[in-house]
């Protein structure tokens, strides 16, 4: 069965919109796009950032269990800071005791540590 990744690099690749227009509007490198083109479950806000950009809705290309592993996850309290930094939300812990899969959470919760740092870092500074 094709993972989340896949389906996302193909809307991209159909899209006709470049990779490189992507990064720059997401703020991130290319290497992180291609690490999250390999990745089995992605998380809805980098989905829908993604969608945002090539037009493209994907509700219809997930299917229901790909769906159900999507980390849907709202923030409880509206932020009543109105400046331009994206809110990060954090995904709901599963109590499993698998260790390769809290590694795998963690790791996912790092990266989109990483990125919010580098949007926060090309508002603040802006482009090289």
């Amino acid at each position: 069965m094709t993972h989340q990744g896949e389906i996302l690099q193909e809307a991209i690749k159909n899209s006709g919109i470049s990779i490189t227009r992507i990064v720059e509007e997401l703020g991130i490198t290319r290497p992180t796009i291609y690490r999250k083109f390999k990745e089995e479950t992605i998380d809805y806000n980098f989905v829908k950032r993604i969608g945002d950009i090539i037009n493209h809705d994907f509700s219809n290309d997930f299917t229901v269990v790909q769906q159900s592993s999507l980390p849907f996850v709202t923030p409880a309290i509206k932020s009543v800071v109105t400046n331009s930094v994206t809110p990060r939300v954090t995904q709901v812990q599963n109590l499993e005791s698998d260790p390769s899969k809290q590694l795998l959470v963690l790791q996912t919760k790092y990266i989109a540590l990483l990125e919010a740092y580098n949007e926060l870092l090309l508002k603040v500074y802006g482009p090289k």
